[in-house]
C-alpha cells in the first residue's frame, strides 16, 4: 500500500514539475494533490510528513498557481499595457495554442497586445513595450513556477526519505 501510495504521490509531484513548462497542465496543483495524496493515504507505518510540511507545500503550490495566472497580466501591467488588452492576449494566446502550440502562446500574446494597444492609440514604442513586458512576463512566471515545483518535489523527498 506504501509503494503505491508514494507512486501516485511522486508520480503527481513530477506531473507537477512538467506542468510548469508545458502550457495548461496546472503545475501548482497538481504538486499540492501529489502531498496532500501521500499525507491522507499513506498508511501509519509510512514515514510521516506532518502537517506542518503539508501547509508549506500546500501554500507554496498555491503560489506557483498564482505565479502562472498572474505573471504575464502582472507583467503586461508594468509595461503599461491596457486591462482589456490583457484580457484580449489571454484569449488570444488559448486559442493560438490550439493552432500553433505553445509557440502560439508567446506569438499570439504578443501579437494580440501590440495589436491591441496600437488600435487603443499608443505610440508604437509603447505598444512593442506592452508585448515585451508581457511575454517576458510569460516566460519569468515559467521559470518561477519551475522553481517552485521542484522545490516542493525536492522538500517532498528530503522530509519523507532524508528527514
Amino acid at each position: 500500500m506504501v509503494d503505491l501510495v508514494m507512486l501516485l504521490a511522486v508520480a503527481l509531484l513530477v506531473a507537477g514539475v512538467v506542468g510548469s513548462v508545458v502550457p495548461l497542465v496546472p503545475a501548482g496543483p497538481l504538486s499540492a494533490a501529489g502531498v496532500l495524496v501521500y499525507y491522507f493515504l499513506a498508511p501509519p507505518s509510512a514515514p510521516s510528513l506532518g502537517v506542518g510540511w503539508v501547509i508549506v507545500f500546500v501554500l507554496v503550490g498555491l503560489v506557483a498557481f498564482a505565479v502562472e495566472h498572474l505573471g504575464g497580466a502582472l507583467a503586461s501591467k508594468a509595461g503599461g499595457a491596457e486591462t482589456t488588452t490583457m484580457v484580449l492576449a489571454g484569449v488570444a494566446s488559448l486559442a493560438l495554442f490550439f493552432v500553433l502550440g505553445p509557440l502560439g502562446i508567446l506569438v499570439g500574446t504578443a501579437v494580440a497586445v501590440l495589436g491591441a494597444e496600437l488600435y487603443a492609440g499608443k505610440e508604437p514604442v509603447a505598444a512593442v513595450r506592452a508585448a515585451g513586458y508581457t511575454v517576458a512576463g510569460m516566460l519569468a512566471s515559467s521559470v518561477a513556477q519551475l522553481a517552485l515545483t521542484l522545490s516542493i518535489l525536492a522538500g517532498f523527498v528530503a522530509v519523507v526519505f532524508v528527514l
